[in-house]
């Protein structure tokens, strides 16, 4: 998969895997690179996405995107995210696309068109 619908990338997510990778084996970080502080370090840093957006209301929050500074910072988050995912699936051992087209696929099933469109209902509600 290209990301060439962004503008300065052509880097595909296993290109991005090996350059991360290189990035902590650079730095001997492997040994702490375990699955379990992988998943907490996800976890932290989902908390760090969270709180560019605490405390505003949505319309604060679109116009978080216009202020370079803060679009920067979420940019950078998501990416922090983003990165710790790749790892985490890299250590456990599956392909993250995979995964994630495994389970739009599961959540096509559990959310029928004709029952989820426009409710916001988990799937075992519906």
């Amino acid at each position: 998969m290209r990301f060439d619908n962004y503008p300065g990338s052509n880097m595909t997510i296993d290109e991005l895997l090996e350059q991360l990778l290189a990035f902590r084996d650079a730095r001997d970080w492997r040994q702490f690179h375990t699955l379990r502080n992988l998943i907490v370090s996800t976890g932290i840093e989902a908390g760090e996405l969270l709180e560019t957006i605490q405390w505003k209301t949505d319309a604060q929050i679109d116009a978080l995107l216009g202020d370079p500074a803060q679009s920067t910072n979420l940019r950078h988050e998501c990416a922090d995210v983003f990165m710790y995912l790749l790892l985490v699936a890299h250590t456990a051992g599956f392909d993250l696309v995979d995964a994630a087209a495994e389970k739009l696929k599961l959540n096509e099933a559990r959310y029928p068109v004709d029952k989820a469109k426009g409710t916001a209902a988990k799937y075992s509600e519906l």
